[in-house]
């Protein structure tokens, strides 16, 4: 079964704003703002919700970088499919949620030591606005056994 999910970060200048997830799947780790897509919501609308929920701001324009699928060990038919967005428009303050934390990074100061251990394979990608694919296997946890990226023109 394959969940549809949206990551939405970001990105002016030389900083990109990432949050730290306080509860739930991923907590404790830095991570764009996103998650499921509701029914009858486009990845579009669902990144946009999203970022007003966990963060407050309202994002304009967004463009989409990457789609990324994600599984684990022993539940390989169970697949995240997650639709990454930078966005450099938005307005309004970023403000803490019950969800996240908001904190501007500059770009040679992202976190990725605590940030899920893919993001330091396409985060490279998303900087440059270069589009991509890949396919991400973890044991339990967050540790990669194999995975696939590949840059898409």
């Amino acid at each position: 079964m394959k969940k549809i999910l949206t990551l939405c970060i970001i990105h002016q200048d030389d900083k990109v704003l990432l949050g730290m997830k306080k509860r739930g799947f991923g907590v404790g780790k830095w991570n764009g703002f996103g998650g499921k897509v509701e029914r009858g919501e486009s990845i579009e609308e669902a990144a946009r919700r999203e970022a007003l929920e966990e963060v407050g701001v309202t994002v304009h324009e967004i463009k989409k970088l990457g789609v990324l699928d994600f599984c684990w060990k022993g539940k390989e038919q169970d697949i995240l499919e997650v639709n990454i967005f930078k966005a450099a428009d938005f307005a309004g303050e970023p403000k803490e949620s019950e969800e996240m934390k908001p904190q501007w990074f500059n770009i040679k100061d992202i976190p990725l030591e605590t940030m899920w251990s893919d993001d330091k394979y396409w985060m490279a990608l998303f900087l440059k606005n270069k589009k991509f694919t890949g396919k991400f296997i973890f044991s339990e946890g967050d540790t990669i056994l194999e995975y696939e990226l590949k840059e898409i023109q």
